[in-house]
């Protein structure tokens, strides 16, 4: 006996979504804090610096992550609503 199993579409499958969205922070991550694990190494001498770098590095790798799994949840923390500005002439006069 066959059993039903049912088909998700692709834009509501949360679990791949997840998925993608920790494959890319876990790659992300790790590239960016190897970049900046190399970085630091060719520039500077303290291991304090070379720590920042790595850091630095790590946290751009995270920021990257969040606006990509954000996007492909849907939202996008990149897009925010451009002010509203008045066209009319008037609103200026009367400040001479």
């Amino acid at each position: 006996m066959a059993e039903k199993k049912e088909i998700i579409p692709p834009q509501y499958d949360v679990n791949a979504k997840w998925d993608a969205c920790l494959d890319v922070t876990v790659e992300r991550f790790g590239y960016s804090s190897l970049g900046g694990a190399f970085a630091g190494l060719l520039l500077f001498r303290r291991p304090l610096s070379r720590w920042a770098c790595v850091a630095f590095g790590a946290g751009i790798g995270i920021g990257s992550a969040y606006t990509q799994c954000s996007q492909l949840f849907g939202a996008s923390p990149a897009k925010q609503p451009s002010p509203k500005f008045s066209e009319s002439p008037d609103s200026h006069q009367g400040h001479d």
